[in-house]
């Protein structure tokens, strides 16, 4: 059965991941993450994750690690492209309604591959062979397209960086008005859900577009 303890409001487990992600880029990990097999145990009669990450398959970004969280902490949900996609969005109203978790966050990083690959294919105007692959492409183009159009595009830099932030805003927005129960949680029950950037540069993540009350 779900664990249904009260779990900290949205704020709180934002300040939570706030302060874990500042020891992690400082090198200072706290000792909360190791686990002893009497703590593995207690697990199996449930969870009370108090944070929902939606991020990127990207090796280079594992949220648990990045934000110095341990076993049962965080609700992780991790696809190429941190796209938003049928089973992503499920998946948040899963642990949302399941576990009162108060908090999503959709984890974009720099240098994001799927983007990438995206802007490549806008460029060169050409098409993926995989069926497969398209689909995260395809998730991911609508957002950028318009960068295209501009005088980004002769700043392979700048415009890397204007895309990855384009679609983490796009998939948020996506959370945010793509679900009815997702939708409900945020007007009555205080859902917050945010936007964030991993730096590969730094190992720090910056959150942006938080609703203000």
């Amino acid at each position: 059965m779900p664990d249904k303890k009260p779990n900290l409001s949205g704020q709180e487990a934002l300040e939570r991941l706030r302060a874990g992600n500042e020891r992690f880029a400082n090198n200072i990990l706290s000792h909360g993450t190791q686990m002893s097999q009497a703590e593995r145990i207690a697990l199996t009669e449930g969870q009370n994750p108090f944070a929902i990450i939606l991020g990127c398959s990207d090796s280079r970004v594992p949220a648990e690690l990045v934000f110095d969280q341990g076993f049962g902490s965080l609700f992780v949900i991790r696809v190429a492209g941190n796209i938003v996609a049928p089973s992503q969005v499920g998946s948040v109203e899963f642990a949302a309604t399941q576990y009162n978790t108060r908090l999503v966050v959709l984890l974009g990083h720099t240098q994001c591959g799927a983007v990438a690959a995206t802007l490549d294919e806008l460029r060169n105007n050409s098409r993926s062979p995989s069926r497969n692959q398209r689909s995260i492409v395809e998730r991911i183009a609508p957002a950028v397209a318009t960068l295209m159009e501009t005088p980004l595009r002769d700043d392979p830099v700048a415009l890397m960086k204007h895309a990855v932030r384009a679609n983490i805003r796009a998939a948020t927005s996506h959370l945010r008005h793509g679900s009815k129960i997702l939708e409900h949680l945020i007007a009555n029950e205080n859902l917050l859900v945010v936007s964030a950037e991993y730096s590969l540069e730094t190992g720090l993540v910056e959150f942006f577009d938080i609703p203000v009350d």
